[in-house]
């Protein structure tokens, strides 16, 4: 028997770590001692404050999540770690020093993807899967509001569509050099560009997706990729939403996209997106890294903001 320590939400803004007895692996199981985890600040940050809506419980459950919402509950996703024969993967998992997990849900890490940057396969995952339910057309002018995680790799799979003219807009103005490296034009959100064709919404703010509805030109499509959890926004559909046409498309990681919807699995899907992560430039979107044992401590300061905050781990 392996003894384990795990990152569980116990209350509204609070958590903490709890021991557990793992069991020995099974025939079509590995043991994975962690190497890093990676935190998803807009779907943790609705965990970690217990704003999962009630009907949501189901559909929002983590593949390798326990406990119940909205706590406690163990969450997280995007685990890295080493099995027995040395192979880095990649699993869907909670916060956890060590886990036992299906062998098929362990996917393994190309070499030239450092252990730090492997943990944003998740949330490269989402912005594939964006990009699928985008359709992009060379040549379009497309626009990415929201400039987190998934708004920047969605942003960096866009430039590589010929001839795009692809804008990010943040009220941040420091996140333009990482936007400008992938290939983008920057604007704040009093700048942002009229007449865009295509616009991926992830800011999670109800103001974003208004400036989506404002800058959308005729029969644009606007992919809403932001979890609005138990929020409510409201939204100008009496102004041009009609005249010009406009197509509002929501996109979940959940299910893969339509047009590739019995053409990849769930595994394929994620490998793609470890393979996409051959990139040093992902390594800008890395916020320096917080160790296993002050997780419960850091939480609610690393969820305030910040990129991607890489929890790294040793034995405790």
């Amino acid at each position: 028997m392996t003894s384990a320590t795990a990152f569980w939400t116990v209350a509204a803004g609070h958590g903490e770590l709890r021991r557990e007895t793992l069991p020995p692996p099974g025939a079509d199981e590995v043991l994975v001692q962690t190497l890093a985890s990676g935190i998803s600040r807009g779907t943790e940050a609705s965990v970690f404050a217990g704003r999962v809506p009630q009907a949501m419980y189901q559909t929002m459950r983590a593949p390798m999540m326990a406990g119940e919402f909205p706590y406690p509950v163990k969450y997280g996703y995007a685990a890295v770690g080493q099995i027995e024969d040395g192979t880095r993967v990649f699993a869907l998992h909670p916060h956890q020093d060590r886990f036992i997990a299906p062998r098929a849900m362990c996917l393994a890490v190309p070499d030239a993807v450092p252990t730090s940057r492997a943990v944003l396969a998740a949330n490269m995952e989402t912005a594939l899967n964006i990009v699928w339910d985008a359709a992009p057309l060379a040549g379009e002018r497309m626009m990415v509001i929201g400039a987190g995680v998934v708004g920047l790799l969605t942003a960096a799979l866009l430039a590589r569509i010929p001839a795009a003219q692809v804008t990010v807009t943040d009220i941040d103005a420091a996140r333009a050099p990482i936007a400008q490296s992938f290939g983008c034009g920057f604007a704040l959100p009093q700048d942002a560009p009229a007449d865009q064709e295509l616009i991926v919404h992830a800011s999670g703010s109800e103001a974003g997706l208004q400036l989506a509805l404002r800058c959308a030109g005729f029969e644009a499509r606007i992919i809403e990729a932001s979890w609005f959890a138990d929020r409510m926004p409201a939204l100008p559909l009496g102004a041009a939403f009609h005249p010009n046409r406009l197509r509002l498309i929501s996109s979940q990681v959940g299910s893969i996209a339509t047009a590739m919807r019995g053409r990849r699995t769930h595994g394929q899907r994620l490998a793609l997106a470890l393979s996409l992560l051959d990139d040093a430039r992902f390594d800008t979107m890395l916020e320096p890294p917080i160790d296993f044992a002050a997780l419960p401590q850091a939480m609610p300061r690393l969820l305030q903001g910040g990129l991607c905050h890489v929890v790294t781990y040793r034995s405790l």
